[in-house]
């Protein structure tokens, strides 16, 4: 087949190449181009670019390097700011999946191959005519999650090589075939940011607006915060608060008010009912037509862990997911991921939603 890659200069796109040149395919190496957000370059896509172009001369193969700066920056970035903004929690890495790399490449580039392969680390499963997408092998590195926007019709044109192997064996396999990126450290970070801190990256394009955190059992003023975007729903971290632990359970953004409560099992930072919006299913909506629940495995955050639960639709016209046991930290704007009860199979995702009475508070 011919192919196009999609390489990083990581060691994971590096072992799909080994993998697929091995197996005689006609490979051709691309690297997408994204700047920082001044526009200028970035010190760590050099490094990136050296370590493809190693590759590109080690297999004899032709490396092309393509530019979605102003797609990246337009789609995912002002999702990213804009979601921040209303006070949610944002996934770029899934957006930046559908809509960059899948998306504006694959209509300018990817549409010439019969496939394009990254070094996610999933599975795609054709099954009844229909391409499912698989959990990988290696519970840790499973990148579903990360996936769960793209569509059937992209991922009937995807490889994900990697799914069949632990990263342990992905890694051993990068050092015997020496390749140049067998020691790299797998990168940080989301998606093409790079070793741009997050935190500074809000505070450029959002600035700073310092606001009170709450103890939200007394009312109590037990600190200050920098703006209420720079702050999440379950985060412990980063509070600046003693005696805790201190966990954030709820944001008014209308006010610049951030809540807390405290102690390692405060009830208020867990939850069992996960209202879900903009739901998307990948291949087939599990619950078909009928308005019966049906049994489903979920995450709500990158995590090697599954939770059970029971999916059914709303009279509201969304979904509902009602865990079997706590979840921590439901953070409206993060995505509820969607799996067959038997982990092996996700589904799609949905937005997770304010609940309906916040919803009328607004």
């Amino acid at each position: 087949m011919k192919i196009a890659v999609l390489v990083s200069g990581g060691v994971d796109s590096s072992v799909v190449v080994d993998l697929l040149y091995k197996q005689g395919h006609e490979l051709h190496l691309f690297y997408i181009r994204i700047g920082s957000d001044t526009g200028e370059g970035d010190c760590s896509a050099e490094e990136d670019m050296e370590m493809c172009t190693l590759m590109a001369h080690k297999y004899g193969l032709p490396l092309r390097e393509v530019s979605l700066h102003q797609e990246y920056w337009d789609s995912v970035m002002a999702y990213t700011l804009r979601t921040v903004k209303e006070g949610l929690t944002p996934h770029p890495d899934m957006m930046c999946n559908k809509l960059v790399k899948f998306g504006y490449f694959e209509e300018r580039w990817g549409h010439e191959f019969d496939k394009v392969a990254t070094g996610h680390y999933a599975r795609v499963i054709e099954r009844d005519g229909k391409f499912w997408l698989g959990t990988a092998v290696d519970p840790v590195k499973d990148q579903t999650d990360f996936l769960a926007q793209i569509s059937q019709e992209q991922l009937s044109h995807l490889l994900f090589p990697l799914g069949e192997y632990p990263k342990s064996e992905v890694r051993a396999m990068a050092m015997e075939a020496h390749l140049p990126t067998a020691s790299r450290k797998d990168s940080q970070g989301i998606c093409f940011l790079g070793k741009i801190n997050y935190n500074d990256f809000i505070e450029r394009h959002l600035g700073t607006r310092p606001g009170p955190v709450i103890e939200i059992e007394t009312g109590k003023k037990v600190g200050q915060h920098r703006g209420y975007w720079f702050h999440t729903i379950g985060q412990r971290k980063g509070l600046g608060l003693s005696g805790g632990p201190w966990y954030v359970v709820r944001k008014n953004v209308r006010d610049n008010v951030v809540y807390v409560s405290k102690g390692y099992d405060t009830r208020r930072q867990y939850g069992r009912i996960i209202p879900v919006e903009e739901m998307h299913w990948i291949s087939e909506d599990p619950l078909g037509t009928s308005d019966m629940p049906v049994r489903v495995a979920f995450k709500t955050r990158h995590s090697p862990e599954f939770i059970d639960g029971t999916l059914r639709r709303t009279d509201q016209g969304g979904f509902e997911v009602e865990s079997e046991q706590d979840v921590q930290g439901i953070a409206p704007g993060q995505y509820a991921i969607i799996y067959t009860p038997d982990r092996e199979i996700c589904l799609g995702s949905g937005m997770i939603s304010l609940p309906l009475t916040s919803k009328k508070k607004r």
